[in-house]
């Protein structure tokens, strides 16, 4: 048998995770055979995390914490892992969604990463990203983990129409990524908007925007470009953007006739593909 390829823990949040989950592993007397049997992952999934080959869901984490009487260090390592797996220059933004309380997105383009099916936010990666493509697909469905919290970030979405329209992956792929908006209708701590072609100029031509607001602590806003993000904390900059959301908001359609659209794309969608 091949010796375990040596890992140096400080390389990343990946690789200690992997490094402490082997040391674990070992110290318990456990093959990553029989700790996957026991956690209901394979041997070799649990071979990719120790050598920082793949990222670790929560779900993962949590098992084999249980399962290896880790008191919780791994489950407290985790969060760090799952940011480890986004780009350089989103991890800032990742950190300041993580702890945010309350969310505001216009995109322009595409769904907003939280409310992304995964078959949708592989498409959405595939184009850019095509080497670290299922890496960069699971850290953005862990990122959805703060939509699970007892106490998650209330989330708002303006949708350009345009997004409906763009059929990502196919048909079945669309479908399902429509059926999951409007499976959040009436969601206390969601709310959809979908701005229509019908708005004409509105203030979110330059592009996608996003409002974070937290508890004690400054709002700030986000918005990105071609090679990275841009995190804007200057009190003038943040609220020039809060007006251009709150306008964006006005001119959408409500949170009911939105769904009614995303519906009627739906069906549109159906008819389509039969």
């Amino acid at each position: 048998m091949a010796a375990p390829r040596e890992l140096d823990p400080s390389a990343s949040a990946l690789s200690f995770f992997g490094y402490e989950l082997r040391r674990l592993r070992i110290d318990a007397g456990l093959s990553q055979e029989c700790l996957g049997r026991t956690v209901n992952y394979t041997g070799s999934f649990v071979g990719l995390v120790e050598t920082a080959n793949r990222p670790p869901s929560r779900d993962f984490a949590e098992r084999c914490d249980g399962a290896l009487g880790a008191g919780g260090a791994l489950v407290r390592l985790w969060p760090l892992v799952s940011r480890s797996g986004l780009p350089g220059w989103f991890r800032g933004y990742a950190e300041l969604e993580a702890k945010a309380i309350d969310i505001r997105t216009y995109q322009a383009q595409v769904v907003y990463g939280l409310l992304q099916t995964e078959e949708y936010a592989r498409e959405v990666l595939k184009p850019t990203r095509p080497v670290d493509l299922e890496q960069l697909t699971a850290a953005r469905m862990d990122r959805q983990e703060v939509l699970s919290r007892a106490e998650p970030p209330s989330l708002w979405m303006v949708l350009d129409e345009a997004a409906l329209h763009r059929v990502l992956g196919g048909p079945e792929v669309m479908r399902t990524q429509l059926l999951r908006l409007l499976s959040l209708r009436g969601a206390p701590r969601v709310v959809i908007q979908v701005l229509p072609y019908s708005a004409g100029a509105h203030t979110g031509l330059n592009g996608s925007l996003n409002l974070l607001s937290f508890d004690g602590e400054p709002e700030v806003a986000y918005s990105e470009g071609y090679g990275g993000g841009r995190i804007l904390t200057e009190p003038a900059e943040v609220q020039g953007c809060a007006r251009r959301y709150d306008l964006l908001r006005a001119a959408a359609l409500s949170p009911d006739d939105s769904a009614e659209l995303i519906a009627q794309v739906l069906e549109d969608l159906d008819v389509q593909g039969s």
